[in-house]
């Protein structure tokens, strides 16, 4: 599975997987920011943007070993792996899967906890729908939860480049990667053995993975770091993306900074 993927800059590689159903355009600010400092890789996951769905069943394990074959394809040994919301339970399958491949790990507004089953009843729920009826559902139940009150309240073109995003979301891979995030593990096991730094960054007003989601993984973690976004809900990298961006910057220098040296 070949990957659309958008690239930036130079240096220490940072992966970074979209959350759902959005693609690596929810990276642009990333991708312009962060860039000075470090290659910046923003794969499409399958069957989203640029990316093929193919015909294999739903697998948060299959997304993170397309990351890997990336990682062959871009020449890259080891990188900086992170992702948002869905993005982060791929980079969690990716950690679990392929350990030596990570340098350090970026979590942002994710669980590690697994779906209980009220919630894995409502994707499949969700993936039914938008089979049959399109994005109206992506629309209606997912887009409202997406983004925090500020953004709703005093960011209107934010609000509608989600929306956007949302809406042009193929319903085959909406539906597939709901319910491949339905079949997730817990991953407090994988994060307990990270042997490679981690950041964990949450919105404060996000409301699908809360604070007190951000904290148990932060815990969790061996060397564990958590920055909270202010005025941010659950795409804190698109609502504030200069502080989103200052917090990967401050985690790649202070945990990282020999590393990136190395690679520049």
């Amino acid at each position: 599975m070949q990957l659309y993927t958008r690239s930036a800059g130079t240096g220490i590689p940072v992966v970074l997987l979209h959350a759902f159903p959005l693609s690596s355009a929810m990276w642009l600010a990333q991708r312009e920011g962060l860039a000075r400092a470090c290659r910046v890789v923003t794969p499409d996951l399958r069957g989203f943007g640029g990316s093929r769905l193919g015909a294999d069943e739903p697998s948060l394990d299959l997304m993170a070993d397309d990351v890997a074959a990336l990682l062959d394809e871009e020449g890259i040994d080891r990188a900086v792996v992170g992702g948002l919301s869905m993005g982060g339970y791929v980079t969690m399958a990716f950690c679990r899967r392929h350990p030596d491949r990570v340098m350090g790990v970026i979590l942002a507004d994710t669980k590690a906890s697994p779906d209980p089953p009220p919630a894995q009843e409502n994707r499949e729920r969700i993936a039914r729908a938008v089979l049959e009826d399109g994005s109206e559902v992506l629309i209606r139940d997912v887009l409202p939860a997406l983004i925090g009150r500020t953004t709703r309240e005093r960011r209107a073109m934010v609000f509608g480049r989600v929306r956007g995003l949302v809406q042009s979301a193929p319903p085959q891979a909406a539906a597939w990667a709901q319910r491949a995030m339905a079949r997730r593990p817990a991953s407090f096991e994988t994060l307990a053995g990270l042997k490679v730094p981690a950041l964990v960054v949450v919105g404060e007003e996000d409301e699908l993975s809360p604070l007190a989601d951000a904290e148990a993984m932060a815990q969790a973690v061996p060397e564990g770091r958590l920055e909270v976004i202010p005025k941010a809900g659950h795409l804190s990298a698109v609502e504030q993306p200069e502080a989103f961006n200052a917090a990967v910057l401050g985690f790649l220098n202070s945990e990282l900074g020999g590393e990136a040296r190395s690679h520049g």
